[in-house]
């Protein structure tokens, strides 16, 4: 089940969502729309290997803008900080945003019970187009969790993402064993 905008102001009050910054004009009726960040990154080598760390360039998108062109795989990140104790938080983008040819993930729009983090977006376009930071980006959906967790992200020993930070995160499959 989808939780409706009073379920997931009621699990903010029981400190289950954490949303930071907060602003009640972001939440619709079974969602919250989130904002993209300041920083993009891309990957420096043209060919990536999954079993290597492949290493990312930062650039902060300033006021005029930035262009994202096609063929070239964009690493955002949202404004928002969020923690999810209780559900499990889905990203999805936003129709307005998909009417403009971009796409925010590539396959990871499903978070984890126990996430604490800024949402690292996987952008793509299909036409050259100019994003802004702070501009509305994607929205967080939350589903109920059937059964009680024993494995919750957050404390998970070989969570890859639980670094906190404003910035994209780069591909950690280097860190797999295959």
């Amino acid at each position: 089940m989808i939780w409706s905008d009073k379920k997931i102001l009621a699990a903010m009050d029981r400190g289950e969502i954490v949303i930071e910054p907060f602003d009640r004009a972001n939440l619709g009726t079974n969602s919250y729309d989130v904002h993209l960040g300041k920083h993009l990154a891309r990957y420096k080598d043209h060919i990536l290997d999954a079993r290597k760390h492949n290493a990312i360039e930062e650039m902060e998108i300033g006021e005029k803008g930035f262009v994202l062109h096609p063929n070239t795989l964009y690493l955002g990140v949202t404004l928002e900080y969020t923690e999810t104790h209780s559900s499990v938080p889905f990203l999805e983008g936003k129709s307005s945003v998909g009417r403009l040819g971009i796409d925010i993930h590539a396959t990871a729009g499903k978070g984890d019970v126990g996430f604490c983090n800024h949402w690292t977006l996987e952008i793509s376009c299909t036409h050259p187009v100019r994003v802004y930071a702070g501009m509305p980006i994607g929205q967080l959906i939350y589903f109920a969790v059937e059964g009680d967790i024993e494995n919750y992200y957050n404390k998970k020993p070989g969570a890859k993402y639980n670094t906190v930070s404003d910035r994209p995160m780069e591909s950690m499959m280097w860190k797999n064993s295959f």
